[in-house]
């Protein structure tokens, strides 16, 4: 609006010049005047601060309408009320001021062009004035238009690239983070496989020592008792080690890339092998597998699904509580997977982000915070669905919706967001004060 009052003064001053042309001395004695004054709004403009602006325009107004403008009416020998009318329309078409006073203003507006022409001012005048400084402040107004049009493409950019920075830190942060999880997944790949070797020879040797002794007819009542009941529980505590070093070998090496078909009951229990250590006895697991057919897919990451399932409710439940796991069959086409806890519960807000990449709720270095991302990442891979119920203090349930043969779209894909290695930092990291037993 500076330039809209600068210009109006310019158009007055040239044509207060024309009027008196010849006379030079009222012309020098003007033109100095014009510049002392655009001075004196240049400097009361600068003076001020944005958030006095309206102080400033005040002051600037007063002092044209009570010093310049008279003075210019005098030397010129315009009609005094034009020169009160060029201040007074720039403030009216400029808008300086708000409605109200805008309407208040244009009565006095009306009636100091009266005045003027009454006083013997040519029409043209006012008439120039208003059609000038209507204009301008189009200019003005358009000018500002297009300024504000271009600081809002300037902060959608800059929103566009805070976006890609985050999007693209987040990924440098998945990807350091797979980096390591997919080394521990071959560390614990090999460690099984370690482990596997001397228990088989573990295993073989105490069977044949089990066949020996039961077949000798005379022993004493204690190496009676140690064959038909010590030996018999610790071949059965070997085979389950072996079982476990089984299932965390097939868990670390993760699947083929082509889709196989493979069971899901048997997946859900591979899946409490795994994880039977990591809840106490005082933490019951509640089993329901119903009949269901035969499923294509990654049965690999389907049991990791239910690992970190099954580790979320165990730590949800601080030690005490207990675990269902269900399964059953939903028409023809899909099948559905239950995991529910007695646990504390979350709050709506923790729903809200629970599958987001790197969200925990666990103190720092407890958690990587991807466990729930890979269950959201492999389920939605497989063409399915998860849904989470879950009130502070009433448990959390999670219900996974999973069709027998995946989309053809998923077929074609055959990519899952998170490598199979990240999967045994899932069931070894942080201490989870539980156990578990199969009630």
């Amino acid at each position: 609006m500076d330039w809209l009052v600068l210009g109006l003064v310019v158009v007055a001053h040239v044509m207060a010049v024309v009027s008196i042309w010849g006379q030079w001395e009222r012309i020098g004695i003007i033109t100095a005047m014009f510049v002392g004054v655009a001075c004196i709004n240049f400097v009361i403009a600068r003076r001020f601060p944005a958030e006095r602006a309206k102080t400033a325009e005040a002051l600037r107004m007063t002092f044209n309408l009570l010093v310049s403008m008279p003075i210019y009416g005098h030397f010129t020998g315009w009609a005094l009320p034009v020169w009160i009318h060029l201040p007074l329309n720039s403030l009216w078409v400029g808008g300086f001021i708000d409605t109200p006073s805008r309407l208040r203003l244009l009565v006095l507006l009306s009636a100091v062009v009266g005045f003027a022409l009454f006083d013997g001012c040519p029409p043209v005048l006012p008439l120039t004035f208003f059609v000038l400084s209507v204009a301008l402040a189009g200019i003005a107004e358009a000018r500002i238009h297009l300024n504000q049009l271009t600081m809002k493409d300037l902060e959608e950019r800059n929103q566009e690239l805070a976006k890609a920075l985050a999007e693209l830190d987040l990924a440098h942060r998945r990807a350091r983070e797979q980096e390591r999880l997919s080394s521990l997944g071959m560390l614990a790949a090999g460690i099984a496989h370690e482990i596997n070797n001397p228990m088989s020879y573990v295993k073989s040797n105490i069977h044949t020592l089990h066949l020996e002794m039961k077949d000798q007819k005379e022993l004493p009542g204690p190496l009676r008792e140690y064959v038909t009941e010590v030996l018999p529980q610790t071949l059965d505590g070997i085979k389950r080690v072996c079982s476990i070093v089984a299932d965390l070998r097939r868990f670390a090496r993760g699947d083929p890339e082509a889709l196989i078909e493979y069971d899901l009951n048997e997946e859900v229990r591979a899946a409490l092998r795994i994880t039977r250590s990591r809840v106490l006895p005082e933490c019951d697991v509640v089993i329901e597998l119903g009949e269901l057919l035969p499923m294509l897919g990654h049965p690999r990451q389907i049991s990791q699904v239910v690992v970190n399932l099954l580790l979320n409710a165990a730590q949800a439940m601080k030690g005490r509580g207990t675990v269902y796991v269900s399964t059953r069959p939903d028409g023809e086409d899909d099948v559905v997977l239950t995991v529910r806890d007695t646990g504390v519960g979350m709050a709506p807000e923790v729903v809200a982000n629970l599958f987001q990449p790197f969200f925990t709720t666990r103190p720092a270095g407890e958690g990587t915070g991807l466990g729930l991302a890979v269950v959201h990442g492999i389920i939605t891979a497989h063409g399915g669905r998860i849904r989470v119920e879950s009130q502070p203090g009433e448990g959390s349930t999670f219900t996974v919706r999973l069709p027998r043969v995946p989309p053809m779209k998923f077929i074609a894909a055959q990519e899952v967001p998170e490598q199979p290695g990240a999967s045994t930092i899932q069931v070894f990291q942080g201490p989870l004060a539980r156990g578990q037993r199969e009630g």
